[in-house]
C-alpha cells in the first residue's frame, strides 16, 4: 500500500477532476502490476495494473489507495473489472466519497466472494487524496498558500524588489509544488506587478497546471505574458460583474476563459469563487498571490496548506509584509498551523504546515 500510494502521489496535478489512484497488484510476493491514474482521469489506476499483470492476476491481491468505483460514467466500473480478472482480494485505503460508489465498490467486489480489507495507511491516503475528497463532500478544492519571505517575513524590500529572495533549490522546489496542483493562481496585484507566466521551467516536463487569476475588473493587461501564451496554456480570469464590456472583449480574443463570480464591494467573493473553480473540477489550487490575497484567503478560511520558503536574510519593517492585515484583535483569535514536514534547501529552508 505504501508502494500504491506513491504511485498516486505521482499523478497530483494531472488527473483533476478524477482522483490520483495507485494500484499495486502482487501474488507470491512478486509485484504483477502498477498503475496510476492516467493524465485527464483515465484509464483508471486499477485497469493500467490489470493491463499490465494479465491472466496472472487470477487469485492476487490489488493493493488500491481508494475505493473501486462502482458507477457506469466514461469506462465501467472498476470494482467489476476486478471481478472479472478473478482477483482473490483487495486492500483499500480509503472508502470513495463519491456517492455513486460510497461503499458500493467494496460491497460489490464482496458479492462476488473477493475478499476485501479497508483503512490500510488510512492516514497518509486521506493526506493525498485530501483534493478530491474536499471537492465531493464540501465543494471546495484544496488551497495550499506559497509563501517566499525572508526570516522577518517580508516578500519584498520597500522599492518592491522580490526577485530573488530564496536562491535556486527552493525555487526548482516550488516548481515541484506547482507540478503536484491542478492550478496556479494568482491574484490581480501580483498579475500586474510581476507579469508571471506561472509555468514550470524545471523537470523538462510537458504537462502545465492551468493558470488562473483572481481580477474583479480585469485590470490585468490582455498583452501580459498570461494574455499571450492564453491559446497554448489555459489561462482562466475569474471577474465580477463590473468588469468592463470592453476588457472581457480583450481578454476573450486571447483565448482566455472567463468566468464571472459574484462580488463583494470591489472584491470578489472568494468562497464562491473558490467553490466555482471546485465545480468545474478542479482539486488542488495553490495560492501564489501576495499579502493581500493571502491575508484574504486566511481570513476567509480557506487555506488548507502554507508552504512556506525562507531565506536566510532581513528586509526589515519598510519592506512588503508576506501576510497582510488579519484584524485580530486577541491572539487566541490568531490560525494556529500545525506542521507536516520542514527541509533544508540550499540556504534556505521549506516548511510544510496544515490548518
Amino acid at each position: 500500500m505504501a508502494h500504491a500510494l506513491r504511485l498516486a502521489a505521482r499523478g497530483l496535478g494531472a488527473t483533476w477532476p478524477n482522483p490520483s489512484v495507485g494500484c499495486v497488484i502482487v501474488k507470491d510476493g512478486v509485484v504483477l502490476g502498477r498503475g496510476t491514474t492516467a493524465p485527464g482521469g483515465r484509464p483508471h489506476a486499477e485497469r493500467v495494473a490489470l493491463a499490465q499483470a494479465g491472466a496472472a492476476a487470477a487469485g492476487a491481491t490489488a493493493y488500491v489507495t481508494l475505493e473501486p468505483c462502482a458507477h457506469h460514467g466514461q469506462t465501467p466500473p472498476c470494482a467489476e473489472a476486478l471481478v472479472a480478472a478473478r482477483l482473490a482480494r483487495v486492500v483499500t485505503a480509503l472508502t470513495d466519497p463519491d456517492p455513486r460508489t460510497a461503499g458500493q465498490g467494496h460491497a460489490l467486489l464482496r458479492k462476488a466472494g473477493i475478499a476485501v480489507t479497508e483503512g490500510v495507511l488510512s492516514d497518509p491516503a486521506a493526506r493525498v487524496a485530501a483534493g478530491f475528497v474536499k471537492r465531493v463532500t464540501r465543494g471546495l478544492p484544496f488551497v495550499t498558500l506559497k509563501l517566499a519571505t525572508t526570516l522577518d517575513g517580508r516578500i519584498a524590500t520597500a522599492t518592491g524588489e522580490s526577485r530573488w529572495i530564496t536562491g535556486a533549490q527552493a525555487r526548482a522546489h516550488g516548481h515541484l509544488l506547482r507540478l503536484s496542483h491542478d492550478a496556479v493562481l494568482v491574484g490581480s496585484g501580483t498579475a500586474r506587478a510581476d507579469d508571471p507566466d506561472l509555468t514550470i521551467r524545471a523537470f523538462g516536463t510537458a504537462r502545465q497546471p492551468l493558470r488562473v487569476v483572481l481580477d474583479s475588473r480585469l485590470s490585468h493587461r490582455p498583452d501580459s505574458r498570461l494574455g499571450q501564451t492564453a491559446r497554448l496554456l489555459p489561462v482562466w480570469l475569474l471577474h465580477g460583474p463590473a468588469a468592463a464590456p470592453e476588457a472581457r472583449a480583450a481578454w476573450s480574443a486571447t483565448g482566455a476563459r472567463l468566468i464571472e463570480c459574484p462580488a463583494v464591494g470591489d472584491h470578489l467573493d472568494l468562497a464562491a469563487a473558490f467553490r466555482r473553480l471546485a465545480k468545474e473540477g478542479l482539486t488542488r489550487v495553490l495560492c501564489e498571490g501576495g499579502g493581500t490575497l493571502a491575508a484574504a484567503l486566511t481570513r476567509a478560511g480557506l487555506v488548507d496548506a502554507l508552504a512556506l520558503y525562507q531565506a536566510g536574510c532581513l528586509i526589515g519593517a519598510d519592506g512588503t509584509p508576506a501576510l497582510g492585515p488579519l484584524g485580530l484583535s486577541l491572539l487566541q483569535d490568531a490560525p494556529r498551523l500545525r506542521l507536516g514536514e520542514t527541509r533544508t534547501l540550499g540556504p534556505d529552508t521549506f516548511s510544510l504546515w496544515f490548518s
